[in-house]
């Protein structure tokens, strides 16, 4: 866009979170002074002949973006930036920004917003050295055709292009700025003017407590079934030890002997939890953390830093579970837990990369922050994951409560819904019941730049979405151990990671329902992250209903006496 450029002044650094989400920070050409008031002051003048094909591309373009605007009740409704022009169709219609004035009414005609009026807040600091802190800054978005553009005045019409305009157009920029002294907002509480105006805040609440009481509803029930079902279980399988009908064993005991036989495609699981491990620690630590305010580019360094430094609990858990698997090739566990799961993630990222250095994007990731990013997994990820990985090959396989019997047991015939895909699809839908309106929340601040600062929220639905996980997955996991099918780790981990592919489906929706999204780049680029997305959230999910799982089987073994 073809805007007034600040004339010098050295461009910020960005942090490696706001560099990764595309966001670019350059310097202002509006300059003021504290407590100096400026009124339609010029900024830069820009001239344009509508017979040149490049200069009508600058000015025919239109974006909509978000800004500050009352809405119904008396409310004001903030979100960060200001809309740079808008269009009425040659129907009439009001697009975008146009809606809020109405002298914006000429049929196919873009008004662009070249003047803005800028509020800055602040407050006196009594205590200390003596000085102001700004607190909140405002700004709203006018269109004048200057009468005197080496002299603007700030009066007349709007500013107005016609699609059918022709000749030299002249378009001058200005600004005024005010300051205002506000003695309550405190220095703490200065976000608030852009959250408390945030809509949708009544649907959160409804939609955290409605997921409350589902859990807290499914928890009990889980709870009542596992412990009254499982302690008649014991006390009745302890009981029959001590008669005469040993031999007629029923039920999930019969397969005590295969209960802890090794995975098909162990190397793969072990490698899966590994990764999963990682990822579930580092949204643990990211959500602490955010619970007090943060940005999302402090929320993406904060994840990337932390998943570079858990290398060792991933290459610890793999090659631990690895080992228990009676797995012998360690080296390939540990190049796979290394480079895997970060190397599909990176690959479809560098992909996404080309696609947005193709388009001239300025979210495109520059070449030296790509090689810092390799830097950082290379010479300290992996270095860490293969410390950790000897440690869980150094130490003793993992001790199970019964012995594995020589030859596998046969499977008897199973009923429809104890076959593994219906328990797997099943057992997906309740987690992602519970996250789902959090999920909206989340698209739109990624996808339609809109504030999301919930984390508080959000680190209870963490919670909420692990113990449903775990509950879920044990319930499925009791039910085919009663149907006699002991194959339970692959289907552990896939029945809770099935929430990721509803996650997908919802990530389909979105785009249709909700993204005016257009172009076959920015359409691989929403798929493309979402896929990385999804398989971030398919490994966290399916680790919790894997450790769930072998937790339940560890324990529900352990108290039964075998002969």
């Amino acid at each position: 866009f073809d805007f007034c450029q600040a004339s010098e002044g050295k461009r910020p650094s960005e942090n490696l979170g706001q560099v990764l989400f595309g966001e670019r920070i350059e310097p202002s050409p509006y300059k003021f002074t504290f407590n100096k008031e400026e009124t339609c002051k010029l900024v830069c003048t820009k001239t344009y002949h509508t017979e040149k094909a490049e200069d009508k591309q600058k000015i025919v373009d239109n974006m909509p973006v978000t800004w500050c605007y009352d809405v119904e009740d008396g409310q004001r409704f903030c979100n960060p930036g200001f809309p740079i022009g808008c269009y009425i169709t040659d129907k009439g219609h009001a697009k975008d920004a146009c809606v809020i004035n109405s002298e914006f009414h000429e049929r196919d005609t873009f008004y662009i917003f070249n003047h803005v009026d800028i509020k800055i807040h602040y407050h006196v600091v009594e205590t200390g050295s003596m000085g102001a802190r700004l607190v909140a800054a405002k700004l709203e978005p006018k269109s004048f055709k200057h009468t005197h553009i080496d002299k603007p005045d700030c009066s007349g019409p709007p500013m107005d292009i016609s699609n059918k305009a022709s000749g030299e157009i002249r378009i001058a920029y200005t600004y005024s700025v005010s300051f205002q002294e506000d003695k309550n907002i405190r220095w703490a509480s200065r976000w608030d003017y852009i959250l408390e105006s945030m809509p949708h805040t009544h649907i959160q609440w409804f939609s955290i407590m409605n997921s409350l009481v589902i859990v807290l509803f499914l928890s009990g029930m889980v709870a009542m079934i596992m412990l009254r079902t499982l302690h008649k279980d014991i006390a009745r399988y302890n009981q029959m030890d001590s008669t005469e009908d040993a031999q007629e064993e029923f039920g999930w005991k019969l397969v005590h002997g295969d209960i802890f036989r090794p995975p098909r495609k162990g190397m793969l699981l072990s490698v899966f939890l590994g990764s999963g491990t990682q990822i579930l620690i580092m949204t643990f630590v990211t959500l602490c953390k955010c619970s007090v305010k943060i940005t999302k580019g402090a929320l993406m360094t904060c994840a990337v830093v932390l998943w570079v430094l858990l290398g060792t609990p991933a290459g610890y858990v793999a090659a631990r579970f690895y080992k228990s698997f009676g797995g012998e090739k360690w080296k390939t566990n540990v190049l796979l837990t290394s480079f895997l799961c970060p190397g599909i993630v990176f690959a479809d990222f560098f992909i996404m990369n080309l696609i947005l250095w193709g388009e001239g994007s300025s979210a495109a990731i520059p070449f030296g922050t790509l090689v810092a990013i390799l830097a950082l997994w290379f010479c300290i990820s992996v270095p860490l994951t293969f410390i950790g990985a000897y440690f869980g090959f150094k130490k003793n396989a993992i001790e199970h409560p019964v012995r594995t019997n020589q030859i596998p047991r046969q499977i008897p015939e199973q009923s429809f819904y104890t076959k593994p895909l219906p328990g797997i699809i099943m057992g997906g839908i309740l987690p992602f019941g519970c996250i789902f309106i959090q999920l909206f929340f989340i698209l739109n601040s990624i996808w339609s730049h809109q504030m999301y600062y919930m984390f508080g929220f959000l680190f209870l639905v963490f919670i909420i979405l692990v113990i449903t996980c775990s509950e879920a997955t044990i319930l499925l996991c009791y039910f085919h151990l009663c149907a006699e099918d002991y194959h339970w780790q692959w289907r552990s981990f896939l029945t809770s990671g099935f929430t990721a592919v509803y996650f997908l489906i919802y990530a389909i929706h979105y785009f249709f329902s909700k993204l005016q999204i257009t172009g076959t780049a920015s359409t691989i680029l929403y798929f493309g992250y979402t896929m990385i997305m999804v398989l971030i959230f398919f490994l966290f999910t399916g680790t919790i209903g894997f450790f769930a799982c072998f937790w339940f089987v560890t324990k529900i073994y352990s108290v039964v006496k075998v002969d």
